[in-house]
């Protein structure tokens, strides 16, 4: 038999075999619809897992602002903290001179005041996190007392910015918001603190507020000129102290006694360990203090 001479096997009888297909040859019609149901079910199967994997390994649009936030200038938010507020925001004004026009420094400055406030606050978010997965954390109790005193100093804190005068600009309202962050990371590592008493601690330990018997108030207005600002033999906390009244004493005295009142809210009826107090009235100081003033201490961070 020649090559190609039928298209179709031949059965004993002569006949064309239809039933069967030869190779190389087109498929009978009546086949091609089962092929094709296997084709698409197999396709479908290769591709059920991608969605599903590309979804598990694709980052978020949230992770990527993060990732690609213009103010942090490419670097980590660890990297950023293991510098001072003051360094990261000279650092930022060197570095963004391109992006920042020259006749808006104050600008510069809240966008670095900024970008290391959330760093700060995505180091306590994360401390908290870890606490609350060790079961090490704050009780429900503290967290409010907690709470409430820290609602209590940023009443104050809004209330002191706006009775200066001129009242407070962007800068100084920024650089407040961010030193009173100090606190409820302090709050927090506290609690960490009792997990490893012998690590050294980068804030001030700040034992979680309780209701106490004995209420602490802010001191009496002593007036800018008292002579225990000159004692020697004063503490800190007493300097603090008496700085701070002196301060007060400077405003009229309706607002020197709002002013008390806000700040007494915030201490009153809680039990605050010295060093925090200390750093409390440091932070009141600051956001009374004049721009023009010689500071009365050093930032916090």
């Amino acid at each position: 038999m020649a090559h190609g001479a039928h298209r179709y096997p031949v059965s004993d009888s002569g006949n064309c075999d239809r039933s069967q297909a030869p190779c190389g040859l087109t498929l009978p019609s009546s086949t091609i619809p089962s092929m094709r149901r296997n084709s698409i079910l197999l396709i479908l199967l290769a591709a059920l897992p991608w969605p599903a994997l590309a979804q598990s390994h694709a980052p978020s649009k949230s992770h990527l602002h993060r990732a690609v936030d213009p103010d942090r200038l490419g670097m980590s938010c660890d990297q950023i903290l293991n510098m001072t507020s003051s360094d990261w925001i000279a650092y930022f004004h060197g570095k963004s001179q391109i992006a920042v026009p020259a006749s808006a420094p104050a600008d510069a400055t809240t966008r670095a005041i900024a970008a290391y406030g959330k760093c700060y606050d995505a180091r306590t978010d994360a401390l908290a996190a870890l606490l609350a997965r060790r079961g090490n954390g704050p009780l429900m109790g503290a967290r409010g007392d907690f709470g409430e005193f820290d609602a209590a100093l940023r009443d104050f804190t809004a209330q002191a910015l706006a009775a200066l005068s001129p009242p407070a600009d962007a800068t100084k309202t920024a650089y407040a918001a961010l030193y009173e962050k100090q606190f409820r990371y302090a709050f927090y590592q506290s609690y960490a603190a009792k997990l490893e008493p012998a690590a050294k601690q980068s804030a001030p330990a700040a034992g979680p507020p309780a209701k106490s018997v004995t209420s602490q108030s802010p001191p009496a207005p002593s007036g800018a000129g008292s002579s225990a600002l000159h004692k020697d033999d004063a503490g800190p906390l007493t300097k603090a102290k008496n700085y701070f009244g002196g301060l007060l004493g400077e405003f009229p005295d309706d607002k020197m006694h709002e002013l008390h009142a806000a700040f007494g809210k915030a201490l009153e009826n809680y039990a605050i360990d010295p060093s925090t107090q200390l750093a409390v009235y440091r932070y009141a100081i600051f956001v009374l203090e004049r721009p023009t003033a010689k500071p009365f201490s050093l930032p916090p961070f």
